[in-house]
């Protein structure tokens, strides 16, 4: 009895290793290639955007006298130079569209969305005389693509447009004292993970604020560094968020991260790592099972056995590649549970492969393997099996005599 428990011991360290190597191989092949395929999305598809408020500015021009000394004479010169003050932002008014649409590369799927982006804004000359305004618009991403862009001031021309080539736009228009100048603002454009609106580099005072974002997703989440909407509305296909300021005075700005797909190559690396827990689970039960029975379980039984579980997760390590991660979960449950049943039915006998085996298999296996999908239940609901067989274990051998058993163990092994 004791050289069994030995040699199922060793068998159980020995699959532990192997599951531990192919886990290991999964997040390998998982996070190795992320940043390059990540890049590759970003290059096709466009990176995390962040939205900052336009600025404008007036320059009035001043002069002052600059001394110098040639052949120990003094010079003097009038020096022309220019001073810069920034016109405020009295008004912003801006809906955004988040639409997402996943992507899958190799074995991670990424969060692409698309942003349709429209704004107003109001500008207002602190200047009791007339000054050429100049307002500048910053693009999210400088290197992303732009669709149906809009750039124009309401109801005014342009006295100059030009766009600098680092990622900003700006017009220049000449304004009245105390005029407000209203430029209207809007794309079509493509992003990943993650949608921010800035106000400004730092503490930023701002006024009159609204914006509307309406997304096609249910699952939101706001990051650490940013602000709740101040009103939430549930549509159709998912939220209406509303952010609305009178007078607000911020360091934090507003965002939205997208929701995450289901990971095939973390869950698959993760379903690895955990699959010992599983066949101790099963070898427990088996082994009390057939005490119980006095069924003769011997040590390559376990060593077949553990070699079907290790199937599971090889199968669906590489399947996840190919076909999706609920398809493939399915594939390998259905191919390691034929493994387990047609062999044990041979070696033992159809009702405990059909009954006892296939059950073990399904509750440890299967079910605990399928609790990784839920995120944030894996530890409850492997916690709750484990009771659940800690109590079901205890009821079944209340009443077994483990010196007569084990005795027996003994007597027939020295008959041998």
């Amino acid at each position: 009895m004791i050289k069994r428990l030995l040699a199922i011991i060793l068998i159980f360290v020995c699959a532990s290793i192997a599951w531990a190597i192919l886990g290991a191989t999964v997040f390998s092949r998982t996070y190795d290639m992320d940043s390059r395929l990540k890049s590759s999305v970003e290059r096709i598809w466009g990176a995390a955007q962040t939205q900052r408020s336009p600025n404008a500015t007036y320059r009035i021009s001043k002069t002052r006298k600059k001394i110098s000394y040639v052949d120990k004479k003094k010079v003097v010169k009038l020096e022309k130079y220019w001073l810069t003050y920034t016109v405020p932002l009295v008004k912003s008014d801006i809906q955004s569209d988040l639409d997402l649409d996943y992507r899958q590369k190799g074995l991670l799927w990424y969060s692409t969305y698309k942003v349709n982006f429209k704004s107003s804004y109001q500008f207002k000359n602190p200047s009791s005389k007339g000054q050429y305004v100049e307002i500048f618009f910053p693009f999210p991403v400088a290197s992303a693509t732009y669709d149906n862009f809009k750039f124009f001031l309401r109801n005014k021309e342009w006295y100059s447009k030009s766009n600098s080539g680092n990622g900003v736009i700006s017009g220049k228009i000449y304004a009245k004292p105390g005029e407000v100048l209203t430029v209207d603002v809007a794309y079509i454009s493509n992003g990943l993970d993650r949608w921010n609106y800035q106000f400004g580099q730092g503490v930023s005072e701002i006024k009159n604020f609204s914006l509307v974002l309406n997304t096609n997703f249910s699952d939101i989440d706001f990051p650490d560094d940013s602000i709740s909407p101040t009103n939430k509305i549930r549509t159709d296909k998912g939220w209406k968020l509303h952010w609305q300021y009178n007078n607000l005075i911020s360091g934090v700005n507003i965002g939205m991260q997208l929701p995450q797909k289901l990971q095939p190559g973390p869950l698959a690396g993760q379903i690895s790592f955990f699959a010992p827990v599983s066949l101790l689970f099963f070898i427990v039960v088996v082994i009390v099972i057939t005490l119980i029975k006095r069924i003769d379980l011997h040590p390559m039984h376990i060593f077949f056995v553990s070699a079907a579980f290790f199937a599971f997760h090889l199968l669906l390590a590489y399947l996840v590649d190919h076909i999706s991660i609920h398809l493939a979960f399915v594939i390998s449950s259905i191919v390691s549970m034929l493994l387990v049943v047609s062999y044990l039915r041979i070696a033992i006998g159809k009702r405990f492969a059909f009954v006892e085996a296939a059950g073990a298999q399904l509750v440890y296996l299967v079910l605990f393997s399928y609790a990784f999908f839920f995120k944030g239940f894996t530890g409850l609901a492997v916690t709750i099996g484990a009771i659940v067989t800690l109590f079901v274990l205890m009821q079944m051998t209340a009443r077994l005599n483990w010196s007569e058993v084990f005795s027996r163990k003994l007597n027939k092994e020295a008959a041998k």
